[in-house]
């Protein structure tokens, strides 16, 4: 007999989970969504790095990696970053919790496809490549939301956009691909779709 398993129906539940808690947005985000475009971003760097940057990485592997990056937060709901980074002690908890979290995730598959998933789902597990690219992709995300949430006249994303854009910076020291990636993408997405229209595909 086949082992039921509820891991699918916690991940279908992520369009449910808003993201950005505690702040107003002009435009709602959910899990899903960010997940989504993590995957996208992580993709793209993945490739540049392979292309421009001598870079042999899986860009399928990373894209994977970054669709399951926010597991937690199936169980969790999003933890506004104040709230989760102002204190270490709380941020060393609010860390335990996640890895738990992703564990009982992992636990809700069919126990012969669980060795297949922890590299994906827990992120101690995930390769440190790997999981550096997902973060780069998961700022970029993030960064690009505030610049989006900026654009309509939502002042409360400035200091987002200000510590984001220094996290970047850092990451972009010893990653290229992510200076490469800012300099080829972030323009255009800032733009109405008149403007885009004018851009051939």
């Amino acid at each position: 007999m086949i082992q039921k398993s509820s891991f699918l129906a916690w991940l279908l539940r992520m369009p449910l989970i808003k993201r950005w808690a505690l702040m107003h947005t002009v435009k709602p985000e959910n899990v899903a969504e960010h997940s989504h475009q993590v995957a996208v971003i992580a993709h793209l760097l993945a490739v540049i790095r392979n292309t421009y940057f001598s870079g042999t990485l899986n860009p399928e592997k990373a894209a994977t990696i970054a669709l399951y990056h926010e597991v937690s937060e199936t169980k969790l709901q999003d933890i506004n970053h104040v709230t989760k980074y102002h204190n270490p002690a709380l941020t060393k908890e609010f860390k335990k919790l996640e890895e738990l979290a992703e564990i009982e995730c992992l636990h809700t598959l069919p126990t012969d496809l669980q060795p297949l998933f922890g590299h994906l789902l827990v992120q101690n597990q995930v390769d440190p490549e790997y999981k550096k690219i997902v973060k780069a992709a998961d700022l970029l995300s993030a960064y690009l939301k505030a610049c989006d949430e900026l654009r309509f006249g939502n002042h409360e994303f400035s200091p987002v956009k200000g510590r984001l854009e220094g996290m970047l910076q850092h990451f972009s020291e010893d990653m290229p691909e992510v200076q490469y990636f800012r300099d080829c993408f972030e323009e255009n997405c800032s733009v109405g779709v008149d403007e885009l229209a004018k851009h051939p595909i």
